[in-house]
């Protein structure tokens, strides 16, 4: 039997495109599996009430995605609480009350509750500070009340190199602090204002937050750590414990369900290419707090003294 050339040739066209519709639809189902993935990554469960978790970690920095993450679990009706784990030793002023302010932003819709991890220090204290109820557990490290700006003089290094720098300025105090001019008294006076002025800041969220009188904040606020122990019995923290202990008072205080899913929540990555190479290359250099500018909220206790 004689096979016709123009059969044949459909035969193949015909194949080829039951070959294409196919790689087509299991692209399509490969697609619809990352974004549902995407989805329940950053949104949550489809349907249905669940408790929001958020991990607060390592250095606190000014971040806008989790900002809108934070604005955008205020606004979910599906969302009954938010759960905050911490586990950061502080980070950059600006960051910490940026962190606050988006969480009271939730607070004011919900629920929020803290749960300290190993650390939760300086700034790290101020993101629980804007929960209803803290947790900690008895080692807990804590406290760190206070706010820190560091510099350095290098000016008699590079005098002994024979580096001389000369900085043309606008007013004397323009740039001051800087490694590459002796700090003098109006410069040193005028840093320490602005450290003072963070300072009170600080202390005022404390005495306002947990129901302090000024005058015993501001004696809690003398950068001393604490455990968690301390931190309780000082009115710092609530009670020890964990996630356990939260959602018990979530359904005493606010008739929410511990036997409700919780599903960690996660801000999209906001760093572009440069970003991220700049990270990557001076995080093998130097370490992330040492990168920091500007006023800090950190805990960094020192690695020894001669």
């Amino acid at each position: 039997m004689k096979l016709d050339p123009d059969r044949m040739l459909d035969r193949r066209r015909l194949k080829r495109g039951v070959a294409v519709w196919r790689g087509l639809a299991i692209v399509a189902v490969i697609a619809l599996i990352v974004v549902a993935i995407g989805r329940f990554a950053l949104d949550g469960p489809a349907g249905g009430d669940y408790i929001a978790r958020l991990w607060v970690t390592g250095l606190i920095t000014d971040d806008p995605g989790r900002a809108e993450l934070l604005a955008e679990i205020a606004e979910d009706s599906d969302i009954e609480a938010l759960i905050v784990r911490i586990n950061s030793p502080g980070g950059t002023m600006a960051g910490s009350e940026a962190l606050f302010l988006s969480l009271r932003t939730v607070a004011a819709q919900k629920p929020v509750v803290a749960v300290m991890d190993s650390t939760a220090a300086s700034g790290g204290y101020m993101a629980a500070l804007a929960a209803e109820h803290i947790v900690a557990r008895n080692s807990t490290v804590t406290g760190s009340i206070g706010v820190i700006l560091q510099t350095a003089d290098v000016t008699q290094m590079l005098a002994d190199l024979g580096v001389a720098t000369e900085a043309i300025k606008s007013a004397p105090l323009k740039g001051v602090p800087s490694p590459f001019e002796r700090l003098d008294e109006s410069g040193r006076a005028a840093s320490q204002a602005l450290v003072d002025d963070m300072y009170d800041l600080f202390v005022t969220m404390v005495a306002e937050r947990r129901g302090l009188e000024p005058a015993a904040a501001a004696a809690l606020a003398d950068g001393r750590v604490f455990t968690g122990r301390q931190a309780v019995a000082n009115g710092l923290v609530d009670e020890i414990g964990g996630e356990p202990e939260v959602l018990a008072w979530l359904e005493s205080k606010h008739g929410v369900s511990s036997s409700l899913p919780r599903y960690d929540l996660n801000a999209e990555e906001t760093e572009d290419f440069v970003e991220r190479l700049v990270s990557s290359v001076g995080g093998s250099v130097l370490p992330r707090r040492l990168m920091l500018d500007g006023l800090l909220a950190v805990w960094h206790p020192g690695i020894g003294r001669e």
